[in-house]
């Protein structure tokens, strides 16, 4: 039913598409022809963190199976409300980083703007499934102390846009702050980590490449991928289109149990972000977000798999193995284990 209908949603804006995602988990389970599983129905996990599956993304998930991959990465479980110790709802302690609302500072000569709260897609095991966006949130109205707060910060080189998801903002928005930004001389870079042309693709339309291809700023985008099968011919187009318009494209995943930490997968993975133009960037070992710990790979298992992607792949396609963590200059290398 759901490949049936593909054409149909790939004929809707990429605003319809959000407006049209799927926010139920019964009705999730039903579009993909799941058995119902009473006990664990994902409920009550919902209610915690919502449920958000566009359609463009849906029509990748096979039908009928409970393991695939990207499936995995949206569909809620109530083992998600355990609480454990070692996992917070603030890892990273961001806030203690955010000297203006949206701000984010945490490494030297780079700021973060968490430019909009609202994402294409909700991933079960996201870092900021906690995050006060509405405390949090760039607009307009903090434009202008920002700027005098990267002026009183001549360190500052870099911008990085970030969310949520900053493609969730209306692209006039983004022109403008694009510009603003480019009229500041200690800038080198605008950087835009997304995940929206992965999951809705129709997003990369006429109005955000023209914005973009028009920055004073060269402009790099960080997707965020994480398995091969969410690269479909839309995305591919998508991307081709980015780098027509001068975009620098790296790609950043996550290693998560049962979705990608298997060498096999992680080779198709950059194989297949590289013939997209795509260089991998990042492969982080997971945040220890409250109620991420399903997705959890052990440490020693993540390092020989990164061995495994070295011995196996040019250079150029191994991302870096890294985590992040709180207090930190920057994000913490691992080493691989051969």
């Amino acid at each position: 039913m759901i490949h049936r209908t593909a054409q149909r949603w790939q004929t809707e804006t990429w605003q319809e598409s959000l407006s049209n995602a799927i926010r139920c988990p019964r009705q999730l389970r039903q579009l993909l022809k799941l058995e119902q599983l009473p006990f664990n129905d994902g409920i009550l996990a919902s209610e915690a963190f919502s449920v958000m599956v566009p359609r463009p993304y849906l029509n990748r998930i096979k039908p009928g199976d409970i393991n695939d991959p990207l499936l995995r990465q949206v569909m809620p479980d109530n083992r998600e409300l355990i609480k454990l110790p070692e996992y917070s709802k603030d890892p990273l302690q961001e806030n203690d980083c955010t000297p203006l609302p949206g701000l984010i500072h945490k490494y030297h000569g780079r700021i973060l703007l968490v430019t909009s709260g609202g994402c294409a897609i909700n991933c079960r095991y996201c870092f900021r499934r906690h995050f006060d966006y509405n405390s949090n949130t760039h607009n307009r109205t903090h434009l202008e102390k920002t700027i005098e707060y990267i002026t009183d910060n001549p360190e500052i080189s870099e911008v990085i846009l970030s969310g949520g998801d900053p493609l969730a903002a209306k692209d006039n928005y983004l022109k403008d702050l694009c510009e603003t930004l480019g009229n500041l001389p200690q800038l080198k870079r605008l950087r835009i980590h997304t995940r929206l042309p992965i999951v809705i693709p129709q997003r990369i339309n006429a109005e955000c490449l023209d914005w973009l291809s028009t920055s004073k700023l060269p402009v790099v985008m960080v997707l965020h991928c994480n398995h091969p099968n969410e690269i479909d011919q839309e995305v591919h187009k998508a991307i081709t289109d980015l780098k027509h318009a001068n975009v620098t494209m790296l790609n950043q995943s996550v290693l998560l149990r049962s979705v990608n930490d298997d060498v096999d997968t992680l080779i198709d993975l950059s194989e297949k972000l590289f013939a997209s133009g795509v260089l991998p960037y990042y492969l982080h070992l997971l945040d220890p977000v409250e109620g991420s710990s399903l997705f959890e790979v052990d440490e020693i298992q993540a390092r020989k798999l990164v061995g495994a992607l070295i011995a196996q792949l040019p250079g150029y396609l191994v991302p870096k193995f890294v985590k992040e963590c709180a207090k930190t200059a920057s994000k913490f290398p691992i080493a691989p284990i051969f």
